[in-house]
């Protein structure tokens, strides 16, 4: 049959980085399992890339993988999916071998791949980060949208400033919370409000953060991105007009609260702390 000879021609595909997509769906499957049957074997025996060295090319293999779910628009689980290939060996693994600890080394595995996938699009290693960091994703092509999605956010005057803003809350928080002894977090006293900053700051958050949170969740990752952009106007007012280390031990405390609902809220769509530069 025709879908069974395009299997055998292509079940080592893609072997560069300009092969045809989308492949037929036989011919993708064997191809996929393939690949990831290749490296649960020789994960599961430790036998793995070390430095320079790859012998089995397994870093191919991986790269592989995630051309065919990028390149075909496949949605599925990666550590899922990484799990199956385990178990399928079931009785063959060696005693020694941990197979929740094989998943896991895969799957770290996929993540190194997928930031070298990610900077041949352009894209930067630590905006992966970012969003694995945020939510444990792990549907490679959701998550090569978010990471899109948040590269051309921080690439915009809106996203370099919420950026700053960012870093500016998270610095604030550490050093307080280590002197206090507690991480912050909670609702915030409106009574405590006295600068019109702080009002404005609670009033976006709250418009902010839900609209954010559904269209993440509808992946609508351009539009959460343009959510999170009309935070910069009311965080910027509050940095340059409001003291939040002032003696007033309550007002000090309720602002560490909106400090940390800044973060929490920009905390949603990725995991900031983990952007470089």
């Amino acid at each position: 049959p025709v879908a069974v000879s395009e299997a055998i021609a292509q079940h080592y595909a893609p072997q560069g980085p300009y092969e045809q997509y989308p492949m037929p769906p036989v011919s993708l499957a064997v191809a996929l399992a393939d690949k990831l049957d290749t490296l649960a074997g020789f994960f599961a025996i430790d036998e793995r890339p070390t430095g320079s060295k790859d012998p089995f090319a397994l870093r191919r293999a991986a790269l592989g993988v995630i051309k065919l779910i990028i390149g075909d628009g496949l949605r599925l689980s990666l550590r899922e999916w990484l799990a199956k290939a385990v178990d399928g060996y079931g009785a063959l693994l060696p005693a020694e071998s941990e197979p929740d600890a094989t998943e896991d080394a895969l799957f770290e595995f996929f993540g190194d791949r997928f930031k070298v996938y990610i900077q041949d699009h352009g894209f930067r290693h630590d905006q992966v980060s970012a969003v694995f960091g945020a939510d444990g994703e792990d549907d490679l092509l959701r998550l090569f949208k978010r990471v899109e999605a948040l590269h051309f956010f921080l690439m915009s005057d809106d996203g370099s400033h919420l950026l700053t803003a960012y870093r500016r809350a998270a610095n604030i928080l550490r050093i307080e919370e280590k002197r206090d002894g507690e991480r912050y977090g909670g609702a915030e006293d409106r009574s405590l409000f006295s600068e019109a900053e702080e009002h404005a700051l609670y009033k976006q958050l709250n418009k902010t953060t839900y609209p954010a949170h559904d269209a993440l969740m509808q992946e609508n990752f351009e539009e959460a991105m343009a959510h999170m952009a009309t935070l910069r106007g009311p965080v910027d007012a509050f940095f340059d007009n409001v003291t939040v280390n002032c003696d007033d031990p309550a007002k000090r405390r309720n602002r560490l609260l909106m400090l940390s609902r800044i973060r929490n809220t920009l905390d949603i769509v990725a995991d900031f702390s983990k952007i470089e530069g």
